[in-house]
């Protein structure tokens, strides 16, 4: 199996075993009567279903974005000049031919 699709397929099972943590954290202190809706009801089943499936797609996408960024490399090379100062005050002077001064032709 690729790299990249066993990576998804890791951080889809990481994101819906967080949803189904976070549908038992509502549960347990029945967030706005979640609680009696999912476990008391007639179709309380299809609640539960429907929010970890909503939040197991939610989950999953973040947790494989962050697995993505995380692939980075660092970067440890140089990363730029000397870091010398540059004279903003002095007029810089350039030399132009005659008939190339007017518009920019050539």
């Amino acid at each position: 199996m690729p790299k990249l699709i066993r990576l998804y397929l890791i951080n889809v099972a990481v994101g819906f075993a967080l949803a189904l943590a976070f549908l038992a954290l509502l549960l347990w202190a029945d967030v706005a009567h979640l609680r009696h809706l999912v476990l008391e009801t007639n179709l309380g089943w299809l609640a539960g279903v429907m929010m970890v499936v909503g939040n197991g797609m939610v989950f999953s996408g973040v947790q494989f974005g962050i697995a993505v960024m995380l692939m980075a490399e660092d970067d440890a090379g140089p990363k730029g000049g000397k870091r010398q100062r540059v004279a903003l005050d002095k007029p810089l002077h350039a030399k132009v031919a005659a008939g190339q001064a007017a518009l920019g032709r050539r």
